[in-house]
């Protein structure tokens, strides 16, 4: 059930499709290089958790709901925009001030660390509240799933082994970006990088918002 012929093209299929870059790369560019590799692990780890929200919601059937009912599906697609719009207008206002990254390296401490919930609380919902993930995962998990296997157990299991692979990749990046510190903690840079991630998300909300239903 767990290793059957349909595990491998999902392996190649989500490796790839992870290896895009989307939101969730930027938020965790972000918040590495707002708060190091604690604060760029935390975003990672809790981006890929609302993974398990989705394939529990996409097997139980809530995903078929939300996409068959205008109103439910407005809504989730415009809180969706709505926070993404938050975390880019939280970061022009960090370019604007022209405050140096807090970051000097893996090792370093950081000057302005925020509590760890802050992270946490910033990836998971970015990911749960994204409508995109919903239809996603609504429209690709069953395509790996035989009729005989049970639903929600097999969807869980695909969505652990997402969890890994994207928990692997994002993580790289974190630690990449801890390398640069000393380069990004320069303000010129630190104010360009916040400049540029909070344009990039607040015009992926706005293209949300005014996004047609599927």
């Amino acid at each position: 059930m767990w290793i059957d012929d349909q595990f491998w093209p999902f392996l190649v299929a989500i490796t790839l499709l992870t290896l895009s870059p989307g939101v969730d790369t930027l938020l965790v560019i972000r918040n590495a290089s707002r708060g190091g590799v604690r604060d760029g692990i935390l975003t990672s780890l809790a981006i890929c958790s609302g993974l398990f929200v989705h394939a529990a919601v996409s097997a139980l059937g809530i995903s078929l709901i939300l996409l068959q009912s205008a109103w439910a599906f407005s809504l989730l697609k415009l809180a969706g925009a709505a926070y993404l719009i938050w975390l880019g207008v939280q970061s022009l206002r960090s370019a604007r001030r022209g405050r140096p990254l807090p970051l000097a390296g893996i090792g370093a401490t950081r000057a302005q660390a925020v509590p760890a919930w802050q992270p946490l609380r910033e990836g998971f919902l970015s990911n749960v509240l994204n409508p995109k993930t919903v239809i996603f995962y609504m429209a690709f998990l069953p395509q790996f799933i035989a009729p005989g296997d049970p639903a929600l157990v097999k969807s869980l299991f695909l969505a652990g082994v997402h969890f890994v692979i994207a928990n692997l990749w994002q993580i790289g990046i974190v630690l990449m970006v801890g390398s640069a510190g000393r380069w990004l903690a320069r303000r010129w840079v630190a104010r360009g990088l916040d400049g540029v991630t909070g344009a990039v998300m607040v015009a992926f909300g706005i293209k949300l918002a005014l996004s047609q239903r599927p």
